[in-house]
C-alpha cells in the first residue's frame, strides 16, 4: 500500500477516534495550536501545571511537547507530562524550537532528550541538525539560510534525516521549502506549501499540533500519519494562500484561511493536491 493509500485510513481514523491531544505550547501561539487541534479534528488541552499534567494525560490519545518557553516549572511540567505519555505508551510529539539557540534552552533539551522517548521530533533544519549533531547554524528560531532544503542538497538531507531517526528511534520531520519525512529506513519529500507561510508566527506550532492529532489517531502509523499531516497542511497553506491573493488580504487573512482549510481537509481534498515522494 502506497502512503496515498494509507492517507485514507488516516484520516477516517481521526474521524473515529476523535483524539484528545494534550499540547504544552508557548503563550505566542497557543491558541492558534488549539484551533490547529480542533481543525484537524482532534480535541486540545492546554494544561501546564506540573501538579496536574500527569492526571491530564492520562485522559488523553497523545501529546505535543512544544519548548518555546522553557522558563519557571514549564521544564519540569514537559518531563512529567512526557514521561506519563510513554507509560501509557501514547505518542509524543516534540518541537524543539530554537534548539541550538541559548544556553539554558539547550540544556533543557538535553534534559528532554534524556528522559522522554519522542515518536516524532518536528522541527525546521537547523533546529534538527542540532538534536541531531550540534552542527546546527541557527541564532534565533528560524532557520539558518545555509541549513535550508533545496533541490541540490535535499537527497543529502533526507539521508541525514534517516540517521537522526536511527539515533533517537524517533520519526524526524523537517520542514522547510522541501519538507522531509523519515525513520531509519525510509524517507518521504514533500513539496506542499507556500513561503508566504513563513511570515505569520505559529505555523511551525501549528503544524507540530496537527501532527499530533494525526498520529494519536494512528499511533501505529507514526511515520506515514506525519508524512499526511505535514503533505496535508502544506496544502491547506497552498490554498490559504490562493484564497488571501483573491481577496486581497495579507498575512491574517492567511492565517485564518489555513485554519479553514485544514478543518475542510479530507482524503478527497488531500489527494487534489498532496506532492509526495519517496526516496
Amino acid at each position: 500500500m502506497n502512503i496515498l493509500e494509507e492517507a485514507n485510513e488516516i484520516f477516517d481514523n481521526i474521524q473515529r477516534v476523535a483524539p484528545v491531544v494534550h499540547n504544552i505550547s508557548n503563550y505566542i501561539t497557543a491558541t492558534d495550536c488549539a484551533n490547529m487541534t480542533l481543525a484537524c479534528g482532534g480535541s486540545p488541552t492546554m494544561a501546564d501545571d506540573p501538579e496536574e499534567v500527569a492526571d491530564i494525560s492520562a485522559g488523553c490519545n497523545g501529546c505535543v511537547i512544544n519548548m518555546g518557553n522553557t522558563g519557571g516549572f514549564l521544564e519540569e511540567s514537559m518531563l512529567r507530562m512526557g514521561r506519563k505519555n510513554n507509560e501509557l505508551e501514547h505518542p509524543v510529539i516534540f518541537d524543539p524550537v530554537g534548539a541550538g539557540a541559548a544556553h539554558r534552552r539547550n540544556a533543557v533539551l538535553e534534559n528532554l532528550m534524556d528522559h522522554i522517548r519522542f515518536t516524532v521530533i518536528r522541527g525546521n533544519i537547523s533546529e534538527i541538525k542540532y538534536v541531531g549533531d550540534k552542527s546546527s547554524h541557527a541564532k534565533g528560531v528560524d532557520a539558518a539560510n545555509e541549513d535550508l532544503a533545496n533541490e541540490d542538497n535535499i537527497y543529502e538531507i533526507a539521508e541525514y534525516a534517516k540517521k537522526i531517526s536511527a539515533i533517537t528511534c524517533s520519526v524526524i520531520a523537517i520542514s522547510g521549502p522541501i519538507d522531509v519525512v523519515a525513520n531509519a529506513d525510509t524517507a518521504y519529500l514533500i513539496r506542499n506549501g507556500h513561503p508566504m507561510m513563513s511570515r505569520i508566527t505559529g505555523t511551525g506550532c501549528m503544524l507540530s499540533s496537527a501532527i499530533g492529532v494525526f498520529v494519536s489517531a494512528n499511533p501505529y502509523k507514526a511515520l506515514e500519519a506525519t508524512v499526511t499531516a505535514m503533505a496535508a497542511y502544506g496544502y491547506a497553506g497552498e490554498l490559504a494562500y490562493e484564497k488571501t491573493v483573491r481577496t486581497e488580504g495579507g498575512t491574517g487573512s492567511l492565517r485564518t484561511f489555513l485554519i479553514d482549510y485544514m478543518s475542510n481537509m479530507n482524503y478527497e481534498t488531500f489527494l487534489k493536491g498532496a506532492k509526495i515522494e519517496l526516496v
